[in-house]
């Protein structure tokens, strides 16, 4: 007897029949999603194209692979009918284990950038220490607080140009413990540290500078000798005899013509004989001709010290303000007696610090000054410096040669924006950077073995008439 159904039962029958294929398709699909992953091909090494007689079977034992893991890499085997021809290219992967060595290797590699990355302030912010006695409770602190100022200011001006720049700072005062405060992490992690003030910290750390591969910058004047053995130091300021000889050198280049005349000031307590005396005797092994005068010699005696063919030059053996106006009213004597003679003053740094009053009479003798630092107030770049002080720290800057804040901004921009363009390559270079400072220049030269002493001077010029010119070396 047949079976009949109802039409709900055929519409009923069918829902099972769909639910129940369904289950099978998404089954097979299951089974061929897992048989894919299990089967996953590598990556391809290389392309071979196949020679006469070769075999699916013989390249992949002749690569170190499965028969079944060079067909993943290749697809085309396993279409229906297909056959390995003479002259096919075909894809050679890596297997297992090479492929798990060539991950490795680039998770090393980018660990190995990463860290070369982490090391190179050129890839990230410049790291800056500071340790210096920042404090008020004397001069010193005081000081060294406002030279932390103008180097806050270099690093306001390093990142409006883009630098990223982390600064940490700390009171190492003149009792201060430097083991302690390296001890801090923070402080190995620094690109460059600024200090310290006092000759008996240097060596503690030099030395941790050394071990961290630090830049050393000690900004003021030391007794020490560590930048001689220490190629991570930094020296900025120069000894006398470092500097009087390169003064002499330049005033044998650039004043061989003139006539020298030395005056003899009477002053028992002056020092500027490592200046006028080895000067002396380099003008005697060149055979430039000089005179000898003395302060208290009557008018017609000391003009006679004068040469009226050549210009002269009068370098006096003190620095004293009191003898160099007596001098200067002996020159106005001489300047009234012979008028077509021509006077000009050879002085030193400390001039610089003198009243507006001298200023003029430089000018009236054309004088040039060596020194390390040039602090112009009427300069533009100078000007624009102590507005921007003044504007942050509601205060103007003491009255001090050097200005302390500008040399903290000098030495701040100088050597950041020479640690962000050449990283752990910056070793202070004239023109690196293109920064000759506001107040200060900057030319490094490394001592044979050890660290790096500023050699960079200068002749300030008070030109005739008004003006004047910096002349740097």
């Amino acid at each position: 007897m047949k079976k009949t159904h109802s039409e709900g039962a055929v519409r009923q029958a069918l829902k099972s029949i769909a639910r129940k294929a369904m289950a099978a398709t998404t089954a097979v699909a299951a089974t061929f999603l897992f048989a894919t992953a299990a089967s996953a091909q590598q990556p391809v090494k290389f392309k071979h194209e196949v020679k006469k007689k070769e075999t699916i079977f013989g390249i992949a034992n002749q690569n170190g692979l499965t028969v079944q893991e060079l067909i993943d890499a290749n697809p085309k085997m396993k279409e229906p009918g297909y056959e390995l021809q003479k002259g096919d290219s075909i894809n050679i992967p890596y297997t297992a284990a090479e492929y798990a060595e060539v991950k490795k290797k680039q998770a090393t590699t980018a660990a190995e950038k990463k860290a070369a990355n982490e090391a190179d302030p050129r890839k990230r912010e410049v790291r800056v220490g500071v340790m210096l006695p920042l404090h008020d409770v004397d001069g010193d602190g005081r000081r060294m607080v406002e030279y932390y100022r103008g180097l806050l200011m270099a690093c306001d001006s390093i990142k409006r140009e883009g630098v990223s720049v982390d600064v940490h700072a700390w009171n190492l005062n003149i009792e201060g413990d430097v083991n302690k405060i390296i001890s801090d992490p923070a402080a190995a992690k620094c690109d460059i540290i600024f200090g310290p003030l006092y000759t008996k910290q240097v060596k503690a750390l030099g030395d941790f500078a050394l071990k961290n591969d630090i830049k050393l910058v000690i900004p003021f004047s030391i007794s020490s000798d560590e930048a001689l053995r220490n190629r991570n130091i930094f020296q900025v300021y120069q000894n006398d005899v470092d500097f009087n000889g390169s003064v002499i050198d330049k005033y044998m280049d650039r004043f061989k013509d003139y006539h020298a005349v030395f005056i003899d000031c009477n002053d028992a307590e002056s020092r500027k004989g490592i200046f006028t005396i080895p000067l002396r005797r380099e003008m005697s092994n060149k055979g430039v001709d000089y005179s000898i005068t003395n302060l208290t010699s009557d008018d017609a005696a000391f003009k006679k010290a004068f040469s009226k063919k050549k210009r002269n030059m009068v370098i006096l053996n003190t620095g004293k303000s009191p003898e160099l106006r007596q001098v200067i009213a002996k020159l106005d004597k001489v300047k009234a007696a012979e008028p077509k003679l021509e006077i000009s003053l050879f002085g030193y740094t400390e001039w610089l610090m003198y009243t507006k009053a001298p200023n003029e009479n430089f000018h009236r003798y054309d004088t040039y000054i060596p020194t390390t630092f040039y602090y112009n107030p009427a300069g533009a770049r100078t000007k624009r410096i102590e507005q921007r002080y003044r504007w942050a720290f509601h205060e103007d800057m003491q009255q001090a040669l050097p200005r302390f804040a500008i040399t903290g901004f000098d030495q701040g921009y100088y050597f950041l924006r020479g640690l962000h363009l050449y990283g752990k390559e910056f070793y202070g270079n004239t023109g690196v950077n293109g920064n000759s400072g506001v107040q200060t220049p900057f030319h490094f030269k490394r001592n044979s073995g050890g660290g790096l002493q500023n050699k960079a001077f200068m002749f300030v010029h008070f030109i005739p008439g008004g003006g004047m010119e910096s002349i740097n070396f």
